[in-house]
């Protein structure tokens, strides 16, 4: 499917940890404009899914905006690990419990909401989570990531550059606990 260009609400600065591809910074103001688009990008396709499958944790954000865009109050959840730090990841993503049970999903239109695809891995798990279980699946995405495994249905933006999101562009106020930790 091919997307018109984004709306500017990103702006390419200079690396902060990755020098190669520079950086873009999405601001929350940059954020409410990008999911607005993203949000006429499938209701101009006429999709109307029935639920949100959001991806935690950007997902999250991109979902709850979709939702109120496209008159969608049934969101779900799906928790999957993949991002450890800047451009650190694990080998392969892994879904983290609790996941959405079939019957809830059953012949349902889902749009899969992320704020990247970067990698696409992730996607791709929770896509194939879905497939067989779903009347259709679709995937939404902020940023779509040239390198990316999946070629989702609807991109607000194609970069090749590092996202720096508003939600995580500061660093947490309370340290992650360790699995044995306390």
């Amino acid at each position: 499917m091919a997307n018109p260009e984004p709306v500017p609400s990103s702006v390419p600065v200079a690396s902060a940890g990755i020098p190669e591809l520079g950086q873009e910074v999405l601001t929350w103001d940059g954020f409410g404009g990008a999911a607005r688009a993203l949000a006429e990008r499938v209701a101009e396709d006429g999709y109307r899914p029935d639920l949100i499958l959001a991806i935690a944790r950007g997902g999250l954000f991109v979902a709850g905006a979709l939702g109120y865009a496209l008159s969608i109050k049934n969101i779900h959840l799906m928790n999957v690990e993949y991002y450890t730090g800047v451009d650190e990841r694990l080998p392969l993503p892994v879904m983290l419990p609790p996941t959405p049970e079939a019957v809830h999903l059953a012949n349902a239109r889902v749009l899969v909401a992320d704020d990247v695809a970067d990698t696409g891995h992730t996607l791709l798990l929770v896509r194939d989570f879905c497939l067989g279980k779903v009347a259709e699946v679709r995937t939404a995405v902020l940023f779509q990531k040239p390198r990316a495994l999946i070629q989702c249905d609807y991109a607000w933006s194609r970069t090749d550059r590092w996202i720096d999101f508003p939600w995580s562009s500061d660093p947490p106020l309370v340290a992650r606990r360790s699995a044995g930790g306390t």
